[in-house]
């Protein structure tokens, strides 16, 4: 099979591959022998490990128990399926304008019981007000140079957060106090903004932590990520959206939101903080 059309499918192939490769050589066995321990032809181990052929799931659990490493197969049958959605360019994401976007989120969101979030950039989706997710959807939009469908993208994210008001579903988020001091619009709408958060705080599923400037720390501030439920989290960078299925990997981000968590204050502190914020708008 030749490589794939995507970059990014096939280096992930490929590191999936180095991973076969390397649980057999750590069980000091050959391809023919895997190849017997499976059932299957020789040939067909070569082509695995040199990413010629995509493993099935089947695949993998058998090439895992042939090697004594069973324990490894869900993270490696996860990192298989998700391997063409593992980091899409942003560009691509966004080529059809971010309306189309935004609402390709919402049947994840209306799914998801547990949301946890942490932002060290800007207020999450969850949170923005109308004035505040113009002003930053226009300035991705102007940015990355895709099409302009803002006054569609912003009306598409507010229906998408009905979630954090219908359902059965919690809301943990950490947001580091740097998010309350970045000017993304104008003192206007930054007051109006601070002012929902203020009002979505006291929703009862709404749990909202900032971490201060000054709080003293095991764990450094991090790139933003969400995730939900046990089973996804989105880790976004300058260039490409990634989704980390992996068991090991979610595992990983929750001990970094656990981590993070503990750093923030709640209630009347974290209050204290957003009226800061506000004060500093007429500075």
């Amino acid at each position: 099979m030749p490589q794939h059309s995507s970059p990014n499918v096939q280096k992930a192939r490929e590191a999936l591959a180095a991973r076969l490769r390397e649980m057999r050589l750590d069980a000091g066995i050959s391809g023919r022998e895997l190849a017997v321990r499976c059932g299957w032809h020789e040939s067909k181990s070569s082509r695995m490990e040199n990413a010629r052929t995509p493993p099935s799931d089947a695949d993998i659990r058998a090439w895992c128990a042939a090697c004594g490493a069973s324990e490894q197969a869900d993270d490696l049958v996860a990192a298989n399926r998700q391997s063409a959605e593992a980091s899409v360019q942003w560009r691509r994401l966004q080529g059809a304008g971010l309306r189309r976007l935004q609402e390709s989120g919402a049947p994840l969101y209306d799914r998801t019981k547990l949301f946890r979030v942490y932002c060290s950039d800007v207020i999450p989706g969850f949170l923005q007000t109308p004035g505040y997710a113009t002003a930053l959807l226009s300035s991705i939009a102007a940015f990355r140079e895709t099409k302009n469908d803002v006054s569609e993208a912003v009306a598409a994210r507010m229906d998408r957060n009905r979630v954090i008001r219908e359902g059965n579903r919690r809301f943990l988020i950490v947001l580091e106090e740097s998010v309350l001091r970045y000017r993304v619009a104008d003192a206007e709408t930054m007051a109006v903004q601070y002012g929902h958060l203020l009002a979505v705080m006291a929703l009862p599923r709404v749990a909202v932590g900032i971490i201060p400037f000054a709080a003293e720390r095991t764990v450094w501030p991090m790139a933003t990520f969400t995730m939900f439920d046990e089973k996804r989290v989105h880790a976004d960078t300058l260039d490409a959206a990634q989704t980390l299925v992996q068991p090991s990997q979610v595992k990983l981000y929750t001990r970094a939101f656990d981590r993070l968590s503990e750093h923030a204050v709640r209630g009347q502190a974290a209050r204290e903080i957003i009226a800061r914020a506000i004060t500093a708008l007429d500075a």
